[in-house]
């Protein structure tokens, strides 16, 4: 790899400044994970590493009257330990364990991961179905938008140019909301999903209030499962209605035939984990 310079802002507002300042030449730096094999590779005219890391307003998980703040470079492995998440959003810790290797959880960043945005980006499902926001900071200042804007295109997010993830926000109704995730792939570790899941659900009156469904490996983008969702809107959780919503899901997916699994595959993986992570929620609800 071609040696690079390195800068290590103090600010959301230096680290945009300096990718502004430098054009196509610099790039930000996170967990690099992903971007130290890139730039191995193909490092096309990067020159200069921004390294957005140590910001002190992009890291931290703290709960506030607004609700639960992720910070853009928090670690799976803090994810993974931290008391709140553990017990308030036990779907996006369930989504950190699955990802890499201890090593990469260890180094690799949740806004990496979305930021990354492959279709198969295993924090995204988990984060869908809470209803999160990410909040992002450019030359502009900082704008804040649903979870489900971010996310245009593989590897193509909303931001602008010069544009940083900050943080993604939880909000404070749904922290403790009955949720699930689960993921497949070709083995039990270090494995891009064939398929993932996650649901959530509450349910008052013995019907099914705000259930949230997402998908990702399915479509170019993680997307929601909109329609399995209005089919059990103030219903009575029976198994028959979580089969007949699965089979939904399935219909609002558009997987590909690709050398790791066909497309008639993903979809009985889609009705399968759906099915799944919808059960698992319903029991949750109802033993709380």
């Amino acid at each position: 790899m071609k040696s690079l310079d390195y800068i290590a802002p103090n600010s959301a507002e230096a680290a945009v400044a300096l990718l502004s300042e430098n054009g196509e030449s610099a790039c930000p730096l996170a967990g690099g994970t992903d971007l130290v094999v890139d730039l191995k590779h193909a490092p096309g005219d990067i020159e200069l590493l921004v390294d957005v890391s140590r910001i002190d307003e992009f890291r931290g998980i703290e709960e506030t009257e607004d609700g639960l703040r992720i910070g853009s470079m928090v670690t799976y492995g803090e994810i993974m330990s931290n008391p709140i998440c553990l017990e308030k959003t036990p779907a996006i810790v369930d989504a950190s364990h699955t990802i890499g290797a201890v090593q990469t959880r260890n180094l690799g960043t949740i806004g990496g991961n979305l930021v990354t945005c492959v279709p198969s980006a295993d924090s995204a499902p988990a984060l869908m179905v809470l209803d999160a926001e990410v909040t992002v900071a450019g030359l502009d200042g900082k704008r804040r938008m649903p979870i489900e804007d971010f996310f245009v295109g593989p590897r193509k997010t909303s931001l602008e140019p010069y544009e940083l993830l900050v943080d993604i926000w939880i909000p404070k109704k749904n922290l403790g909301k009955p949720s699930d995730f689960y993921k497949f792939g070709l083995r039990k570790g270090q494995a891009l999903a064939l398929v993932n899941a996650a649901a959530a659900i509450d349910i008052k009156k013995g019907k099914i209030i705000d259930p949230r469904i997402a998908l990702g490996a399915v479509a170019p983008t993680p997307i929601r499962a909109l329609k399995a969702e209005a089919l059990l809107a103030n219903e009575k959780p029976t198994p028959e209605l979580i089969v007949e919503a699965s089979e939904i899901a399935v219909t609002e997916c558009k997987p590909i035939d690709d050398f790791r699994a066909s497309l008639k595959y993903r979809q009985q993986l889609v009705r399968t984990l759906t099915r799944r992570v919808l059960t698992r929620s319903v029991e949750i609800a109802s033993n709380r």
